[in-house]
């Protein structure tokens, strides 16, 4: 049965007054949240996809159980252990740099969201970040490299074939000091980080680990200052390309130190830099490739808690970055469709939904307890209003949108059936033992039956400007699935579950 559609107005009369922003917002919201859904379902499944991405040797309690072990040997002929780690997508390349902020970010799910999560589901949240950082400590043993991705990838992506049954180039790419790469280095950094505050009191010596290799890879990142897209172009661009430059990753390395170390030096690192490394460019910008928005939302909780004046520019750019997603207020580069996603140009949407969705979710926690709001223009934006939107975001991936359609795999009676993925479109060991050959799964990719193996929590690219989803691995921009599009997502439906 067709379900209604519940949506933002895609644009709001110019004449619009605080009072008629935060109305129409409201009453379509309340609209939308009276059907409900089930976060914490939707949670454990967005959880559950990090193990169906999972390379390396599975352990006992693999829960995704069509997965086998694979890449085995990465990083033999570099000389290196690089077994372990993510799959970033629907290929079987592993790619740092994605990798690093996917880390990163279910790592700031923990720090933020963690006590929403419930006990089992917490475990398995800090279970996904110890598969990443186990293998970001491998990836970063010797001092002065960083292993940075293990795969060729248009050998790679020049197959469909199980991850399985790989026996395509598995190249050990690096950086050092003569091929410097500030940006992965730098949200490597970041990412280590991150972990060591999740663990803690959970393990204290995994924790120092964790901080003192970050210490190590940024100061590297640092010392040796370029980006790794002018290193490594042939082997990362187009697929992750610099775009944005390294500046970004050094100031959020530097961020992340500060908030994991407490130590002053990062701080003044921070504050001296912020004009040169550019803090305030492009706000309204916040993934794999772009951490403007998120340093400044990070540095501003210590500002609104009153404890870092010096930092006050961040937070100005923080209400900035709030005030240009804000429904109604005319920004270039952030649109809703007429279903009400927010919709920036470029592939993969749902990882610039997921990304802004948490950081309006983090930020209006942080005015919460400062008992603040954020002024644009004639309207101010409430930290109710915030949580609002960014659960307007959630609902619209679990199912409130003009098709009905959930995009979160095994959520909802409907989602997407042929996602552009190779292990779940090709049929398992445990269904088909033989080798598949390179060449040999292109029928699958071309056949129009469901994928065989259901990747339980995978959330898709998503549609595209109007509303409209084409449901065809060969659409990859709207059928592939990424961890960077999960990660954030956790922080979110974890608050969600406990707050419905």
């Amino acid at each position: 049965m067709a379900r209604i559609s519940c949506h933002l107005p895609a644009t709001f009369p110019a004449f619009s007054t605080a009072l008629l922003l935060l109305l129409l917002v409201s009453n379509t919201l309340r609209h939308c949240a009276a059907r409900g859904h089930d976060y914490h379902d939707a949670l454990r499944k967005s959880i559950l996809f990090f193990e169906g991405q999972r390379s390396g040797r599975l352990p006992p309690d693999q829960r995704i159980r069509w997965r086998k072990d694979s890449a085995l040997h990465d990083g033999a002929s570099a000389g290196v252990d690089l077994t372990g780690g993510y799959y970033d997508a629907g290929d079987n390349v592993k790619f740092g740099f994605p990798m690093a902020f996917t880390t990163t970010m279910l790592a700031w799910s923990i720090i933020d969201f963690g006590r929403n999560m419930g006990g089992g589901e917490l475990r398995n949240a800090v279970r996904a970040v110890k598969w990443a950082t186990d293998y970001l400590l491998k990836a970063t043993a010797h001092d002065g490299v960083v292993y940075v991705q293990v795969g060729d990838p248009l050998s790679d992506h020049n197959c469909w074939e199980r991850p399985e049954d790989m026996d395509t180039l598995r190249t050990a790419y690096k950086i050092d000091a003569n091929n410097p790469g500030s940006d992965v280095a730098g949200e490597t950094a970041a990412a280590l980080a991150a972990a060591s505050i999740v663990f803690r009191s959970r393990d204290p010596s995994y924790s120092r680990l964790l901080l003192n290799r970050a210490i190590k890879v940024f100061e590297f990142a640092d010392r040796h200052r370029g980006a790794y897209s002018n290193s490594l172009r042939y082997a990362v661009c187009p697929f992750y390309c610099d775009v944005n430059g390294y500046q970004d990753e050094l100031l959020w390395g530097a961020a992340w130190l500060h908030k994991a170390s407490r130590r002053r030096v990062y701080r003044e690192y921070i504050v001296r830099n912020e004009v040169v490394l550019r803090a305030g460019d492009t706000i309204n910008e916040f993934g794999w490739d772009n951490k403007h928005a998120g340093i400044n939302v990070l540095l501003s909780k210590e500002v609104l808690m009153g404890r870092a004046n010096d930092l006050k520019s961040f937070q100005i750019n923080a209400d900035g970055f709030i005030c240009s997603l804000l429904p109604g207020i005319s920004h270039p580069q952030v649109q809703y469709s007429p279903g009400g996603l927010i919709f920036k140009a470029g592939g993969s949407n749902m990882q610039h939904v997921t990304s802004l969705s948490f950081l309006l979710l983090a930020y209006s926690n942080y005015l919460s307890h400062a008992n603040h709001a954020v002024p644009c223009g004639d309207t101010s934006a409430s930290p109710a209003l915030l949580k609002r939107l960014a659960r307007r975001q959630v609902d619209y991936i679990l199912g409130d949108n003009p098709l009905g359609m959930s995009y979160m795999v095994g959520y909802g009676p409907r989602y997407p059936q042929r996602i552009h993925h190779r292990g779940s479109s090709l049929p398992s060991l445990d269904r088909h033992p033989a080798h598949i050959a390179c060449k040999a799964g292109s029928r699958y990719f071309l056949s129009p039956n469901p994928n065989p193996n259901l990747l339980v929590g995978a959330v898709v690219g998503g549609p595209n400007s109007s509303d409209a989803f084409p449901d065809s691995r060969p659409f990859f921009q709207e059928s592939e699935p990424t961890t960077y599009i999960n990660a954030p997502l956790v922080g979110l439906l974890a608050y969600f579950s406990a707050h419905p």
